[in-house]
């Protein structure tokens, strides 16, 4: 992973070298969200950020072969990741290497990597998920 590329969006992930998206948990509800919100959207209540658990299982997903945004390769795909161990269900990139690996119910883990560009053209970090073989990762 390039350290001198900046993330596609300050605050949303830890690209350290076990990666983590960085979500929310309300000091009040112990509701948790990602990305962060203000406030807890449930009681209004104060949130604290949260690592989040960076292994998941694949809910849905779809793979997109029409031109796509933001300097993403083709085809990409996208799906909803759940992450048990927190009880959120996240949208998210799915790792363009592995699509024709995808499935329902697979489980995924969270990678962070260069992958298309930001607002203004330029290379940036992003989070996915990508497969996990069993016995690997």
């Amino acid at each position: 992973m390039n350290s001198e590329l900046k993330p596609v969006m300050e605050g949303i992930f830890d690209a350290g070298a076990s990666p983590r998206l960085i979500g929310a948990i309300c000091s009040k509800c112990n509701q948790k969200f990602f990305p962060k919100p203000m406030v807890c959207p449930h009681c209004l209540g104060e949130v604290e950020d949260v690592k989040l658990s960076p292994e998941g299982k694949l809910y849905t997903y779809a793979v997109l072969r029409t031109k796509a945004p933001y300097g993403l390769p083709q085809p990409y795909a996208v799906g909803w990741v759940d992450l048990e161990d927190d009880g959120l269900r996240i949208f998210s990139l799915l790792d363009p290497e592995k699509i024709s690996e995808l499935d329902f119910g697979k489980q995924v883990t969270l990678r962070v990597g260069a992958i298309g560009v930001d607002n203004n053209g330029q290379p940036c970090l992003r989070y996915y998920f990508t497969t996990k073989k069993k016995g690997c990762d």
